[in-house]
């Protein structure tokens, strides 16, 4: 930026093929130092709680542990078997940087598919709330993607992580396959902004899954994004009901539908 020619700084001097001098791992291993952490890894799935129901839940019963190796300053991460495999829960890292700085450092520690389920603002009414909706493409109104790769409107989920979760939408629960708008500040989503999304597909809006579908990109790992909408923004009576026990039965089997898939495709190679 100078002073006669003022350039956006999100969109400039990004450097998308450099290494960030900052690592994740770097920081995880003094992490550990300092908090006298024992060696060892999170489970090769993880999940994104961001409303931080699910991740209550293990805590507060006995279904799972708190994982004595995960060494992220800010977060804790929760063991709990599903479909015969440990799944790593973390609860409210809300936002597209949160989600990302997580992600980082869920793939530094062992992580190959992570799985975000996140609350969402109803756009387009293809149902009547909750239900699911596997986004397929995340309109970037957030501003971490832009760190991560070159811009465009939208980011998209891996054209190998869509198909492998192709059977996701013939079961229980109901998930929707669409568009979302990842937004930075919901709570400026005028209503010319949710027409403009309207106009353009978009099935709801939530605040995570541009973001992480550009680190994804960028650094070839597997992700998948659900949208859970549960609300329309609060302009109806009862808004934000999930359902029984906060919706965490449904949670769950969400996560074991997608693990199925993802056992159905190691078992194929």
């Amino acid at each position: 930026m100078t002073k006669n020619n003022c350039v956006i700084p999100i969109l400039a001097n990004k450097h998308y093929r450099k290494s960030s001098v900052f690592d994740p791992a770097n920081l995880l291993k003094q992490a550990r130092r300092q908090k006298s952490l024992p060696p060892g890894s999170v489970p090769e799935i993880c999940v994104l709680d961001p409303d931080g129901d699910l991740s209550s839940f293990i805590r507060d019963s006995s279904v799972g542990k708190r994982n004595p190796y995960w060494a992220c300053y800010h977060t804790d991460l929760y063991n709990i078997e599903i479909e015969g495999l440990f799944v790593g829960v973390i609860g409210r890292a809300v936002g597209a940087s949160f989600a990302v700085l997580v992600a980082e450092e869920l793939f530094a520690s062992g992580c190959r598919l992570l799985i975000s389920i996140t609350s969402a603002g109803q756009i387009k009414p293809v149902h009547k709330p909750p239900y699911f909706i596997l986004i397929d493409r995340a309109l970037r109104d957030e501003g971490t993607s832009y760190h991560y790769i070159q811009g465009s409107a939208y980011a998209f989920i891996s054209s190998d992580v869509l198909t492998m979760l192709n059977g996701i939408v013939k079961r229980k629960p109901l998930v929707i396959q669409g568009a979302a708008w990842t937004t930075d500040a919901p709570f400026r989503e005028t209503k010319e902004a949710i027409s403009f999304a309207r106009s353009e597909g978009l099935l709801a809006v939530e605040m995570e899954a541009a973001a992480l579908y550009a680190f994804a990109q960028a650094r070839k790992k597997k992700v998948v994004c659900f949208a859970h909408v549960t609300n329309q923004m609060g302009m109806v009576d009862k808004d934000f009901e999930k359902g029984k026990d906060s919706g965490n039965a449904v949670l769950f089997r969400l996560i074991s539908n997608v693990i199925r898939e993802w056992k159905k495709q190691l078992d194929a190679k």
